[in-house]
């Protein structure tokens, strides 16, 4: 069953970021071996804010970065479409003010897949299925 990243966990996964765990990273790396890591699109803008803001440090350029972590080898970029905006339409108003976190949130449920994170306010929110490695 395929999985849909959260940005930070994305970014971890593919940085020798120690936060995330090392069965997590493995897990990971298991699903991506079978094709089954998705990422909304979304993402990708949010990780250009982050470098652009300097909070995102890589050892290559942003766009060589960029183009490899998006490789069909390595996650299935999943659009912004009508699907994702209806599902963004039936989050609770109440949910998360992050614009960012709601469509991949919604992204996820538009898809059915559920979410790796380790965003504390979406997981209390009980809004979206949570990825357990």
């Amino acid at each position: 069953m395929s999985v849909l990243l959260d940005t930070h966990i994305w970014v971890w996964w593919l940085t020798p970021d120690a936060r995330l765990p090392a069965a997590e990273r493995a897990a990971l790396d298991v699903l991506a071996v079978r094709r089954e890591l998705c990422l909304s699109a979304m993402s990708m803008w949010e990780a250009q804010v982050l470098h652009a803001k300097g909070r995102l440090s890589l050892p290559l350029s942003f766009s060589d970065w960029l183009v490899r972590a998006t490789a069909d080898d390595v996650v299935q970029v999943l659009p912004l479409d009508i699907d994702v905006v209806l599902a963004l339409d039936e989050l609770p108003a109440s949910f998360h003010g992050d614009p960012a976190d709601r469509l991949i949130v919604a992204t996820a449920r538009a898809h059915a897949f559920p979410l790796a994170t380790h965003d504390a306010t979406i997981r209390r929110s009980r809004v979206v299925r949570l990825w357990r490695p």
